[in-house]
């Protein structure tokens, strides 16, 4: 047998309100309509539901039970009334995120975890790769939004680009190292030093050499290469190692105690760290609602970064 919901539905409303009157209002139906509705359940039944000639009503004990269940069926759309709520909202749901390791690990993790603090319903799928590899990633679907450095020309006619900082490069070291202690320097002292590379094929390997290259370096050691941002900091504090790291990432790592930027102007690349997008696709509603905050997030971090780089580093 199978009974209709909205019928134990309002079996429910009747007992929980009180009267038929009442439980009519409660689901938002006129008394005749609930009327009709209770007797065709009693006749589909084979039973009464409500004690006969009885003022309040007085329901049965099956008529108890069914109640029970109607109840149930109330708080379960209840909850998916909310479900979809959340989801329309962009409080629930998925974000496929992927990024260059070196921005996910030192700019982008904080404001991650913060974001989940906010919406912990919002599941978060992060993983890394390269322009190249994050633009095919975004036409095959696997990705919704790539968070990387990239030249506006260099975007595809299919993908939205939304530049959220700068790109600003500096040299970098343990605040330990001599040159970091010193209130000035020339620039064959930093030749001296031995130099941590990014992943060599990455942006910022690229950057490294054209960096040192404008100030008039170009035969440099290098003692270390590709690694994660932690091994970087790592091994910088534990010698006297420099690298060029984005300035933002820097900036970003100043509670850790375990990386500094010389006072160098270096040239900056043509490029901006954003947010790429499939332009002609849907974007899901926590997707929406995750690109939103990093926007405002980064529009804060730009200012501050803005000011304190100007006085500390490029000083322009």
């Amino acid at each position: 047998m199978k009974i209709d919901p909205n019928h134990l539905h309002i079996l429910s409303a009747i007992i929980d309100a009180g009267g038929l009157s009442e439980g009519a209002h409660a689901v938002n139906k006129s008394q005749p309509s609930v009327s009709r509705t209770i007797a065709t359940l009693e006749a589909r039944l084979g039973f009464r539901l409500f004690e006969k000639g009885k003022r309040p009503l007085r329901p049965t004990e099956p008529c108890l039970l069914l109640a029970e269940q109607g109840r149930a069926i109330a708080q379960a759309s209840e909850r998916a009334a909310q479900a979809a709520i959340q989801y329309s909202g962009g409080k629930s749901g998925t974000a496929r995120i992927a990024g260059t390791p070196i921005f996910m690990d030192g700019v982008i993790a904080n404001m991650l975890a913060s974001f989940q603090g906010a919406f912990p319903q919002v599941t978060i799928h992060q993983s890394y790769g390269y322009l190249d590899d994050l633009s095919a990633q975004l036409d095959a679907g696997s990705i919704d939004l790539a968070i990387c450095p990239v030249r506006p020309d260099a975007v595809q006619d299919n993908m939205a680009f939304k530049p959220l900082l700068r790109g600003r490069n500096v040299i970098a070291c343990a605040p330990t190292h001599p040159l970091a202690r010193r209130s000035a320097f020339k620039l064959e002292d930093i030749a001296a030093y031995p130099w941590i590379a990014p992943p060599a094929g990455s942006p910022l390997y690229a950057d490294l050499r054209g960096a040192l290259a404008t100030i008039g370096i170009s035969d440099f050691r290098v003692s270390f290469t590709g690694g994660s941002l932690a091994s970087i900091l790592s091994i910088m504090a534990g010698s006297d190692s420099l690298t060029v790291l984005p300035y933002s990432v820097v900036f970003m790592q100043n509670h850790t105690k375990l990386v500094t930027a010389l006072p160098v102007k270096l040239e900056h690349p043509e490029r901006a760290l954003g947010l790429v997008w499939r332009a002609d696709r849907p974007m899901r509603p926590a997707v929406k609602r995750f690109r939103r905050y990093l926007e405002a997030e980064f529009q804060g971090l730009a200012n501050r970064i803005e000011q304190k780089g100007r006085r500390a580093v490029w000083r322009s």
